[in-house]
């Protein structure tokens, strides 16, 4: 195996800088368009030919000297979140209420480290590397749009990689089969008939109903669900009624599920959909539902696990690859992708007890990584790339 963090450790200082520019300039889903540019200088740099996909998104691809037929996909999301960055560091966000609060400028400046490396050593393999940066993960909007555009059509792996403040820097977490919960997103209005708060049999409470549909969501998971499968059916947001002696005419309230099989999914959204219509119909009222299907659950490939396992214990030593990390029930349109071409996901560890930023959760506006991990994710895909273009992977 090519020594690539030895090379990627000589690059630490690049890779740093990178990532807080990119850190420090985040934008929103669907709106990533200086990053994109970014992007587009630093493919240029490294003499890779690149387009756009979407409005935002950016594809490249290159190929090895060497004569080979493997194709093999990485992708990094590159969009920021709309969550004001709390941090004192010189590299905070420069953009009121939006910043990385995920990890996607860290994840970009390892895919683009790892192109770096991969051309730097292209005479020592054969086949295509394609790099998929892509936008609206956090909206589960742009691995569609790579699909639609063919963009993996003959590709045999897919692979891409996470921050994750749960592990310590160092560590790989590569667990096989279901790793991410789906997610959807529901919205479900429910009308009535207004009237004077002390006349109530006069009207229907659109609030009321609203507030027992809310109620009943519990005894869906907690009754028509096994408790040994996990699942979330959650209300964000109810908003309803114009006065406080007003019978409210209309409430609205919006929602997530999140699952791991299609059939707990399926089941979650049909009795929501049917405990609302119901529930509504009980109390004089009428119910309506619209979804958003933001991704499928992310399940990663045994037979690839075992290979990217491989990869990430020569790396950084079998005892620093986690197979074992707990399931999440958060998402990641990367499991798109996955339904079409085989692949994994890892999650690069960036805990550092002595950095309090780096501990806490995702999506918090205080979070932090440890930039040690940029030279082993820059590493991991290209060393991942590199081994199965060359079939040492398995």
């Amino acid at each position: 195996m090519m020594d690539f963090i030895a090379q990627a450790e000589a690059r630490k200082p690049s890779l740093i800088s990178l990532r807080r520019e990119f850190h420090s300039h985040p934008e929103l889903s669907r709106q990533e368009w200086e990053t994109a540019k970014r992007i587009e200088r630093e493919l240029d740099r490294l003499g890779i030919s690149h387009r756009r996909v979407g409005e935002t998104g950016v594809y490249a691809s290159f190929r090895g000297t060497l004569r080979g037929e493997r194709v093999i996909a990485l992708r990094a999301d590159i969009d920021a979140l709309p969550v004001e960055d709390q941090k004192t560091a010189a590299y905070r966000s420069q953009v009121p209420g939006v910043m990385h609060a995920c990890g996607h400028d860290a994840h970009t400046t390892a895919l683009l480290g790892g192109a770096s490396l991969l051309m730097e050593n292209r005479s020592r393999f054969g086949g295509e590397v394609r790099l998929l940066f892509q936008q609206a993960e956090e909206i589960g909007y742009g691995a569609r749009v790579f699909l639609r555009e063919g963009l993996l059509e003959g590709a045999q792996r897919v692979f891409g990689l996470h921050t994750a403040s749960d592990l310590p820097v160092g560590k790989i977490g590569v667990r096989s089969g279901p790793n991410n919960a789906s997610v959807d997103h529901f919205k479900i209005t429910v009308e009535g008939r207004g009237a004077h708060v002390s006349t109530p049999q006069l009207g229907a409470d659109a609030l009321y109903i609203a507030s027992q549909i809310v109620v009943g969501f519990q005894g869906i998971v907690t009754r028509l669900t096994s408790p040994t499968d996990p699942v979330i059916l959650g209300v964000g947001t109810l908003h309803a009624g114009e006065g406080y002696n007003v019978v409210a005419r209309q409430a609205v309230l919006e929602g997530t599920v999140r699952a791991f099989s299609p059939e707990t999914r399926r089941l979650i959204r049909e009795k929501a959909d049917e405990l609302a219509r119901q529930t509504a119909s009980l109390y004089g009222g009428a119910a309506s539902s619209e979804w958003e299907d933001y991704t499928s659950p992310l399940i990663n490939d045994p037979e690839i696990c075992r290979e990217v396992c491989r990869t990430a214990g020569c790396l950084a030593g079998k005892e620093n690859v986690v197979t074992d990390r707990p399931l999440s029930l958060g998402g990641d349109d990367f499991a798109e992708l996955q339904l079409r071409v085989p692949g994994v996901y890892a999650y690069i560890g960036t805990r550092n007890a002595a950095l309090p930023d780096t501990t806490v959760a995702h999506h918090n506006g205080r979070f932090d990584i440890d930039e040690d991990c940029l030279p082993l994710a820059a590493g991991l895909y290209a060393a991942y790339a590199f081994d199965y273009l060359t079939g040492d992977a398995g």
